[in-house]
Order: C-alpha cells, then sequence, then structure tokens
C-alpha cells in the first residue's frame, strides 16, 4: 500500500476535515445559524431598549420627587435655582435616553428584520432556500468523488483482508516444517494455499492502487466543484457578516450620548446655572426676607380714635403667642409689625395711599418673590406691576398688581420697563 494516500487522503478517522464526505454540513448550517443570530439582535436590542427606558423614568421619577424637596426646604436664591438645574439636567437627559429606547426600536430592529426578511426566505416544507440550495449543490458536486471513494475503500478492505490471509497461511506452511505429524502432502497443499493467498493479494492490491488511482483523478474536480459552491455560501455570509457591522455602527451611533448635540448642551446650560449661583445676592436677599434688610412698622403714638379693635393688642403681644423656638418649617404663615391687616397692604393708618389709580411707573419683576406679610406683594420673575411709591430708607417700594392688589416689594427685585 503506498505512503501518499495516507498523507493525502487522510487514512486517520478522525480527520475532521471539510473535504470529507459530509462535511459540508456545517456550512449549509451557516445559512439557519444566521437567521438566528438575527433574532437574537433584535431580543438584545429590545432588552437594552428596555433598559434605557426604565432608566429614563427612574430620572424623571427622581427628578420630581427632588424637586419637590428642594422648592419646598430651605434652601434659596441663585444656590437654589443651581441645585434645580440639576433636576433640569435629569429631565433632559431623560428624554435622551427614551429617544434612545425609540430609535432601538424604530430603526435598529426594524432594520435588521427587513433585512432578514429579504435575506432568508422560507420554504412551505421547512428550512430556507438558500440552505437547501446550498445543500444541493455540496451533493451535487460530492457525488461522483463519493462513488470513487467508495469504491477505494472497498477495495482496500479487500487488500488488507488478503494481506491478513497470505500472513495466515505463510504462519501455518512454517509451522507444518517443524512439526512431525505434518505429511508431505500437507505441506504441499500448506505452500499452494500461500500461493494463492499471495496471488490473491496481489490481484486486491492492484485493483486498490487502481481505484486509489481514479479516486485522485477525480479529486481536483471535485475540489473545483466543491470550492464554487463553498463560495457562493461565502458571498451570502459576506453579506450577513457586512450588514451586521453597519447595523452595530447605527447602534453604537443611538448609544453613543456623547456624539448627540443635545447631550452637550445639556451640561453646559447646568454648568453657567451653577456658575451664575450668586453669594452676596442670595445674602442680600435673605437679609431683604428674613433678616434687618425687611420692612417693619417701628411703633408709633397713635391716638385712641385711630385704632381699630383689632389693633388694640400690640404687636408683641401678639408675638408673644407664637413659640420663640421654631425651624424654617415651623414659621408662623405670617407675621408683621404692622398689625392693621387689611387688603393689599393698606392697613397702616399712618400712612395714605398716595397712589391712584392709572398712576405710577410700570416695572418689570427680576426675580421671584413671595410675599412674607400681609402688606407685601407676591409675582413671578418676568411679572410687570405698577410702582405707586419710590424706594424708601429701607429698600422698599410700594406697588399695584395689575390685579388691582397694592403693598410693598423689594426694591432691587425689579428694573424699569
Amino acid at each position: 500500500m503506498s505512503g501518499s494516500y495516507d498523507e493525502c487522503v487522510g487514512a486517520d478517522d478522525t480527520m475532521d476535515s471539510f473535504w470529507e464526505v459530509g462535511n459540508y454540513k456545517r456550512a449549509v448550517k451557516r445559512v439557519d445559524d444566521g437567521h438566528r443570530l438575527c433574532n437574537d439582535l433584535m431580543g438584545c436590542l429590545q432588552e437594552r431598549a428596555k433598559i434605557e427606558k426604565a432608566y429614563g423614568d427612574q430620572l424623571t421619577a427622581w427628578s420630581k420627587r427632588w424637586r419637590q424637596l428642594i422648592e419646598k426646604g430651605p434652601q434659596y436664591g441663585s444656590v437654589e435655582r443651581a441645585w434645580l438645574a440639576v433636576m433640569t439636567e435629569a429631565d433632559k437627559v431623560s428624554e435622551l435616553h427614551q429617544d434612545v429606547k425609540n430609535n432601538l426600536m424604530n430603526e435598529d430592529v426594524e432594520k435588521v428584520k427587513n433585512w432578514q426578511k429579504e435575506a432568508y426566505h422560507k420554504q412551505m416544507i421547512g428550512g430556507f432556500k438558500e440552505a437547501k440550495e446550498a445543500d444541493e449543490g455540496f451533493k451535487k458536486a460530492q457525488k461522483p468523488w463519493a462513488k470513487k471513494l467508495k469504491e477505494m475503500e472497498a477495495a482496500k478492505k479487500t487488500y488488507h483482508m488478503a494481506c491478513k490471509e497470505e500472513k495466515l497461511a505463510a504462519a501455518r506452511e512454517a509451522n507444518g516444517k517443524t512439526e512431525a505429524s505434518v505429511t508431505p502432502d500437507q505441506q504441499k497443499k500448506l505452500h499452494e494455499k500461500v500461493d494463492k493467498c499471495k496471488q490473491d493479494m496481489l490481484k486486491a492490491k492492484e485493483k486498490y492502487e487502481k481505484s486509489l488511482e481514479e479516486l485522485n483523478k477525480c479529486t481536483p474536480q471535485y475540489m473545483e466543484c466543491m470550492e464554487q459552491v463553498f463560495d457562493q455560501c461565502q458571498q451570502h455570509e459576506v453579506k450577513r457578516l457586512t450588514f451586521l457591522k453597519e447595523a452595530l455602527l447605527d447602534i453604537k451611533r443611538h448609544l453613543n450620548l456623547t456624539e448627540n448635540q443635545s447631550y452637550g448642551t445639556i451640561y453646559r446650560e447646568l454648568e453657567r446655572t451653577i456658575l451664575a449661583a450668586n453669594t452676596q445676592e442670595d445674602l442680600k436677599w435673605f437679609s431683604n426676607n428674613h433678616g434687618p434688610g425687611m420692612h417693619m412698622n417701628w411703633p408709633a403714638f397713635e391716638s385712641q380714635s385711630m385704632l381699630s379693635p383689632s389693633s388694640s393688642v400690640s404687636s408683641y403681644e401678639k408675638n408673644q403667642a407664637y413659640s420663640t423656638e421654631w425651624s424654617d418649617d415651623e414659621q408662623p404663615a405670617s407675621y408683621s409689625g404692622n398689625e392693621n391687616g387689611g387688603n393689599g397692604g393698606n392697613g397702616n393708618s399712618f400712612e395714605e395711599d398716595s397712589s391712584t389709580p392709572g398712576k405710577g411707573v410700570r416695572v418689570r419683576a427680576l426675580y421671584d418673590y413671595d410675599g412674607q406679610e400681609q402688606d407685601e406683594l407676591t409675582f413671578k420673575a418676568g411679572d410687570e406691576l405698577t410702582k405707586t411709591e419710590d424706594e424708601d430708607e429701607q429698600g422698599w417700594c410700594r406697588g399695584r398688581l395689575d390685579s388691582g392688589q397694592e403693598g410693598l416689594y423689594p426694591a432691587n427685585y425689579v428694573e424699569a420697563i
């Protein structure tokens, strides 16, 4: 038996080569695998979309809760606005993650689904048209060579059996020569058996070598035909791999918020708001609203005829009704040196309302202001009102809202229009 067969064809039964009969099945299975991988990719993206949505929802809930806590808490002024800007950042980032979820589902998943539908065509009897065509192509290319291989394997088996028979006959003849009980006639028969087995072996060898030669002649064409079918499979796989790469790049683009201009803008705005926090402005606001800068109707002589029944109790006595120990959250709703109460700040009997409807200077609020006393106005930044009296020595002006309510407000909280 020639050694070239063992080296080229592969006598080792454990050899797992594409060229072995039936091993092309793995190339055909790649069609089924490709279709399944499309499903896996869509499932992967759907899970990520759920994560993006859940994260966006959590950001929104977190922002809403803390915005309420901050607005009701003791923080004030520009630092409060900077803190609230963090909540605004969360709301905007939440929107971007919701966009990521929508892009993954509406663009990426749909793109994979449509490509899968175009690339893989299911048959009525099961399986895919592309897999069936590849399988039939490989079978057709392999059939002639597989037939020759089968003939060669049969000839090889016959040859190997003949070799064994020859060795066995030769051994028997050798033993017969050493045993006295074997007659010359028997030895002659043993020798004739050896000759016959040798002739059979030589014939089997010749047939085996001839079948192997025919197989080797058929091999180049077999390889060429198999490679042609394999190349067709490769072309289909090239399309899948190319598409997958493009799809992953689209997914990356949707996931990478750093490439989204809106994402950078969110943090630039947040930084500007934080840097705009002004310590001196906040301290001044607190002084004007909760400190020495507050308006005060200092005690003055009042005749009995000028007093209303409700003013018979001094402001000091009223204040004793409140506990001297209270936190910011436990402050009384309103408390002022102006004990006359009144509508819109007209309770001071020593002050005449010199304002008349239609007179005054129009001003616009620069900041939000919540009136702390009954004679103070409440307005939002951007609101317009009429200043009816100029700033006093304490930094307060008197004005009238468009609703008709009149009262005091900090002069530095507005600007002339």
